[in-house]
């Protein structure tokens, strides 16, 4: 037990990834308090409207679309450090004016949406030098450890966050929700203000290379880089169509199964429960996934959320999120270490940039879609439509990859069922 804890908190050793990983915990917990009242106060304000969700989380993510790529650019050429502390400040100040105005009770439908393209655009810039900016804090060798821990405490914060938000709008109100959301939101600019630069570990780039650090540049790396573009490609797809569950979960818990906050709570924590086991499955991994540990969860992913559609009462779809939450991390984890693994130190920023685009930058596409499939043919049916494109997507990568290398999948049953990848001779050869 020892031993595996060491090998899976190893990245903890390192000061400077300490406090960011307790800075972005801390804030994250406040994040999705708020997300989680934001959706409820939009279901309130616009008479349990699925559209009307689906647009409000669409303007989060509208300011990605438009604006990671240029960040990418910026965390290439400037302090990634500087960026991030700049960028949290203003989220925090604007998570404040969001607050008072709730809490004041004098917000409108109309103020969600202004303030939630507001707090995309901070969070646009955010994003993708944070993502790039863990390399910096424990080394390659440490990278994929970090990236799990990184992706385990998002999920800590999504179990506890919407938990503590449920219960709180039960018993306190919206208001007070929001304004417990500001306080966490400053956490991480005290801990990248704390932070022992001479430690940071920084590639060597050249100055030529800064200058020509543009958002076609990066483009064009990718483009050339088929292993990269696959991953990218299928998360594009899974991302915008099966990553909407912030807007499906809400509309599914009220409409659905006539729950209360409390229960999409619930909801939303078994979703994340099951993410953090999916982290925290990652964590011991010490070199660049190969494409079948992206592809194969992908498609787990997809097919469980298909089941989530289907599922016949709460108690059912509240246990199969669980391990929807597991291969949907799995999966994501395992295309960011491949993505970030693979990518050379001077276009990290921007390759990290285009992952965030597609990974987050889709949803203002796809968030109305599932809003707008919530309304037209109910939640459940969402959920499986969702489930269902994403895993034609899957599988459509992995059938392409199989052809393209000549390799073939072998399944294994025991002792555990597994996968197991052939290689082209080894498939050829006679079986005696």
């Amino acid at each position: 037990m020892r031993a595996t804890l060491s090998t899976t908190f190893r990245s903890l050793t390192v000061r400077n990834y300490r406090l960011f990983a307790t800075g972005q915990l801390v804030k994250l917990v406040g994040v999705w308090m708020m997300f989680t009242a934001q959706d409820w106060l939009v279901l309130d304000l616009s008479g349990n409207s699925g559209s009307a969700l689906g647009i409000v989380t669409a303007l989060q993510f509208l300011p990605v679309l438009l604006l990671t790529l240029y960040a990418g650019t910026l965390a290439d050429r400037y302090d990634k450090r500087h960026i991030l502390i700049a960028a949290n400040v203003a989220y925090a100040l604007l998570a404040i004016a969001f607050a008072v105005l709730v809490a004041a009770g004098a917000v409108e439908l109309w103020h969600v949406f202004v303030f939630a393209g507001l707090l995309g655009v901070a969070n646009a810039i955010e994003t993708p030098v944070r993502q790039s900016f863990v390399s910096e804090l424990v080394g390659m060798t440490l990278l994929p450890n970090a990236l799990s821990l990184s992706a385990a405490t998002f999920n800590v914060a999504r179990v506890s966050g919407p938990a503590l938000a449920g219960v709180a709008i039960a018993t306190l109100g919206i208001g007070p929700v929001f304004l417990i959301s500001t306080v966490l939101a400053i956490a991480p600019v005290f801990a990248y203000l704390r932070m022992h630069v001479p430690d940071l570990i920084r590639a060597a780039v050249s100055a030529a290379s800064r200058k020509s650090s543009g958002v076609l540049d990066g483009l064009r790396y990718v483009r050339a880089r088929g292993d990269l573009l696959l991953v990218i490609v299928v998360m594009s797809v899974v991302a915008m169509i099966g990553f909407n569950f912030p807007v499906t979960l809400a509309v599914l818990a009220k409409v659905s199964f006539n729950a209360g906050p409390a229960s999409f709570g619930l909801l939303t924590t078994a979703l994340a429960l099951g993410a953090l086991g999916g982290a925290l499955a990652g964590s011991g991994r010490t070199a660049r996934p190969s494409v079948y540990t992206v592809l194969l969860p992908g498609v787990a992913f997809a097919a469980l959320e298909v089941l989530v559609g289907f599922a016949p009462a709460f108690w059912a779809a509240a246990l199969l999120l669980v391990p929807t939450g597991f291969f949907m991390i799995f999966f994501a984890q395992a295309a960011n270490q491949r993505v970030q693994l693979g990518t050379d130190a001077a276009y990290r920023g921007r390759v990290m940039a285009l992952y965030v685009l597609v990974f987050l930058g889709t949803t203002p596409i796809g968030a109305p879609i599932a809003g707008w499939w919530a309304e037209l043919f109910g939640p459940a049916v969402s959920i499986a439509l969702s489930g269902g494109i994403s895993l034609l997507a899957a599988l459509a990568a992995l059938v392409w990859q199989l052809r393209r290398s000549g390799e073939r999948l072998r399944l294994t049953l025991r002792p555990l069922p597994r996968f197991s990848v052939v290689a082209p001779a080894e498939a050829k050869a006679p079986v005696s």
